[in-house]
């Protein structure tokens, strides 16, 4: 477990990986994200107005986490394959002197993360929130990424070690 404090727009929050396959209450999961791998290399995709990034993305409605990140992997970065659970970052609005009940995320959120074994590269179409993908070796992603924290270095090093 690993605990660093980051900028949430203008409010400090508590940022805290914790390596699981325990799934936190589905109510309070904000995101899920992957580690896409393919061929030994890792995928970010570059997202409009955001820069590269992991695919990733907020649950829909009657969705499952990992419905929901085989959907993210698809609409930004065309890929398909299995998945398994990593782990979360816990992301903690006590400190958060701008969060109020009627915030739209919970004063203690999970961003759950797997990790995918690409089965299928399809055609990139650019159709949704990526305007290209990219397949890197491990080491590029922290100068690639538009916003690298030491949690991310731990979970790419999880992810992998980590097979589905």
């Amino acid at each position: 477990m690993t605990t660093i404090t980051g900028n949430w727009g203008e409010a400090i929050v508590k940022l805290t990986w914790t390596a699981t396959d325990v799934t936190p209450e589905h109510r309070l999961v904000t995101s899920v994200h992957g580690l896409c791998f393919y061929e030994g290399k890792v995928m970010l995709v570059d997202l409009h107005n955001r820069g590269w990034d992991f695919p990733g993305g907020h649950i829909e409605s009657g969705e499952s986490s990992i419905a929901c990140l085989q959907r993210e992997a698809m609409e930004e970065g065309y890929v398909s394959g299995d998945c398994r659970m990593l782990g979360y970052i816990a992301v903690d609005h006590e400190k958060n002197k701008m969060w109020d009940e009627k915030s739209k995320y919970p004063k203690l959120g999970y961003q759950l993360f797997y990790r995918m074994n690409i089965e299928t590269l399809h055609p990139f179409l650019g159709e949704h929130e990526s305007k290209k993908r990219i397949l890197i070796p491990l080491h590029e992603a922290s100068s690639l990424h538009h916003e690298w924290n030491p949690l991310f270095t731990e979970i790419l090093e999880q992810a992998a070690k980590v097979t589905t």
